[in-house]
């Protein structure tokens, strides 16, 4: 029996422009990165639904949830694609959409989140490693806020921030115990005041939730704006806007806002990966849409 991995290499992934076509998405509003891995712009998704609007139709979800695997691995996105690729089976528009891996479970017990079988989404080995790089744009927002928020204090501390209400954590994209808990700014005055401090998964980062919900670079600014980082010892809420650091996250996030696409195994119809977050797989499962079908798969 083949494993995943051997099944993954055995098959030669469509060219990403023809998967966009397919979708309905004109050239000028995908941003390849190499020929299997391609960023769909906002504004081509905007022209879709407003194509869909304007024709009266509607896609439907299908939402798997959280859901244990078996002891062959079956689980979240294994039955995603699947369903994905049965519904495409019996002549049902269906595309997949599916959250990105996080390196921490991918080189733990977990391993990797790209499907298994004849149901994954392939190049697996990209897929599961860096992908688009939306991860770790994540990272760099969430710890620059950390950055200024500290270095705040260590400069006259203006806002009065009271370290020890500090809500803001930061974050690392691998399984790193050793620093869940640690005391930071040690070595002298000119590298901040100690404290007691802690890293987080980035895939569990408030910026990650941001990013998913937002609609637009504009909708993703403002939500970072309002993020409370720290209280003042007044009991006043310190944001991302009182320091000055919204526009530089959401400059490091203008990539990361635009979804990736992607082909499966079957090679009929991308898995979609949208901002990366844990523990969601819905399924996007159109009977009519302004995309193209392909052939169901064999």
């Amino acid at each position: 029996m083949q494993t995943s991995l051997e099944i993954a290499r055995s098959v030669a992934p469509r060219p990403i422009l023809e998967v966009a076509r397919e979708l309905g998405l004109r050239d000028d509003e995908v941003e390849l990165y190499g020929p299997t891995k391609a960023k769909v712009r906002l504004e081509g998704i905007d022209r879709l639904e407003e194509e869909a609007r304007a024709a009266g139709r509607r896609g439907r979800y299908v939402v798997v949830p959280a859901l244990p695997p078996t002891p062959l691995g079956e689980g979240k996105t294994t039955t995603t694609v699947g369903l994905a690729q049965g519904l495409r089976r019996i002549g049902r528009r269906a595309a997949v959409c599916i959250r990105q891996p996080s390196l921490g479970p991918v080189f733990g017990i977990k391993g990797g989140a790209a499907g298994g079988g004849y149901s994954q989404v392939i190049p697996m080995e990209d897929f599961n490693l860096h992908l688009t790089g939306d991860n770790h744009a994540v990272g760099a927002a969430h710890n620059l806020a950390a950055a200024f928020l500290d270095n705040s204090i260590t400069h006259g501390n203006p806002f009065d921030i009271d370290p020890l209400t500090i809500l803001w954590p930061r974050v690392v994209d691998i399984s790193d115990r050793a620093i869940r808990h640690a005391v930071i700014g040690l070595g002298g005055r000119e590298n901040g005041y100690p404290r007691e401090a802690e890293w987080q998964i980035t895939v569990a980062s408030e910026v990650m939730a941001i990013l998913a919900l937002a609609t637009d670079l504009h909708d993703l600014r403002a939500r970072l704006g309002r993020v409370v980082l720290a209280t003042a010892r007044d009991g006043r809420p310190v944001t991302a806007d009182a320091l000055r650091v919204a526009g530089a996250m959401t400059v490091l996030l203008r990539d990361a806002a635009t979804p990736a696409s992607w082909p499966t195994v079957s090679r009929s119809r991308p898995a979609t990966s949208c901002a990366p977050r844990p523990g969601s797989a819905p399924i996007s499962g159109p009977r009519s849409s302004s995309t193209s079908s392909a052939a169901p798969p064999a």
